[in-house]
């Protein structure tokens, strides 16, 4: 539900990165806690209340952020106790029709509502359990937490969705009615590396590539498996078989997210946390020419924001071609569903 022209709380500048500190410890402190989300038996439908934020707070008139140009945040609010934690993002190509994943087992979908291309809420939102392949919601921890949602035809959610999750590593297809995700068809073939992965620091990235030489493949990173030269591990899937993928590890930041550009390159967005300095995010633009295994792929920073800013925990990514023409990113954060200490934020920015 919008709520025109209000604008979200004040923020304290480097009070967030402590905030994210104090949540994370609070919200994880062992491999096999339950997050504290009620069950969900069935699809519903839920109001969610949008907030303007802008993304510098201390100058709301600024728009050029690296080499983005920011076009519009809200901050979304809900009563319903199952909202929050959404790590996976999926737009359609008009930019309006949203699916997100939570570490929840949770599915929301909804309209995205907007001013030109400024997000201003989301109506006709419906939420709904994450189902294992017997058509049964999932239960255990181990089994929910899903990181990471792409249209298995980019552009378009009328059709399945893959969908990954981490703890237990798995890429399932999932199809889609009016009403609901359903069950899973099937679940990928995954490479032993991947299946290494530490249980929290596992499969946290995916995207369908939209051009070049893999098009139509899948993309998939863990957020920290790193290879012997510590580097960041990824995979093209999809095809007769995987193929090792190498994305330089800069700073130590991890990888949250991926999503593909029509030319056949990635976007990467990472998150980097530390008690001295807060949370951090960044996006790297990586050309189609470097998407291939014989590449160590370091690509070029687009955006790199601190804590002064309006971000939080961001995790999931999504693009869609603007009105004008140009690359339109999507955000959204995972507030750890600790409403006290976080939030789920929808930033959005334009790529020349």
């Amino acid at each position: 539900m919008q709520a025109p022209g209000r604008q979200g709380p004040a923020r304290l500048p480097r009070l967030g990165g402590l905030i994210f500190a104090l949540s994370l410890v609070l919200a994880v402190p062992a491999q096999a806690q339950q997050w504290d989300v009620p069950e969900l038996d069935k699809p519903q439908d839920i109001a969610i209340e949008a907030f303007r934020i802008d993304f510098d707070p201390e100058r709301p008139d600024r728009k050029t952020f690296g080499k983005l140009t920011w076009l519009g945040g809200i901050e979304l609010q809900s009563k319903s106790t199952v909202f929050g934690g959404y790590s996976g993002l999926a737009l359609d190509e008009t930019g309006t029709r949203l699916v997100a994943v939570s570490d929840g087992g949770h599915w929301l979908r909804a309209h995205l509502t907007t001013s030109g291309e400024r997000p201003t809420g989301l109506a006709e939102v419906r939420i709904g359990p994450l189902l294992a392949r017997n058509g049964r919601r999932l239960t255990k921890k181990q089994n929910m937490d899903a990181e990471a949602v792409t249209p298995a035809r980019p552009g378009r959610l009328d059709g399945d969705l893959y969908i990954s999750f981490e703890r237990n590593h798995r890429i399932g297809r999932f199809p889609q009615t009016a009403a609901a995700i359903g069950a899973p068809k099937r679940y990928l073939r995954l490479p032993a590396a991947m299946k290494r992965s530490t249980t929290n620091k596992g499969l946290e990235a995916l995207t369908v590539l939209r051009g070049g030489r893999y098009k139509g493949r899948l993309v998939a990173f863990t957020e920290r498996l790193l290879d012997k030269d510590g580097n960041h591990m990824g995979w093209i899937l999809g095809g007769r078989a995987s193929e090792t993928l190498a994305l330089k590890r800069l700073n130590g930041f991890d990888v949250t997210d991926l999503a593909a550009l029509p030319d056949g390159g990635l976007l990467v967005l990472e998150r980097r946390f530390r008690f001295s300095e807060g949370v951090q995010m960044r996006i790297r633009r990586i050309t189609a020419k470097d998407v291939r295994p014989d590449t160590l792929m370091t690509g070029e920073v687009l955006l790199h924001a601190r804590d002064s800013l309006s971000i939080d925990n961001m995790e999931g990514m999504a693009v869609h071609r603007g009105h004008d023409g140009k690359t339109v990113v999507t955000l959204i954060s995972d507030d750890n569903f600790n409403r006290v200490l976080q939030r789920t934020l929808l930033l959005r920015f334009a790529l020349p």
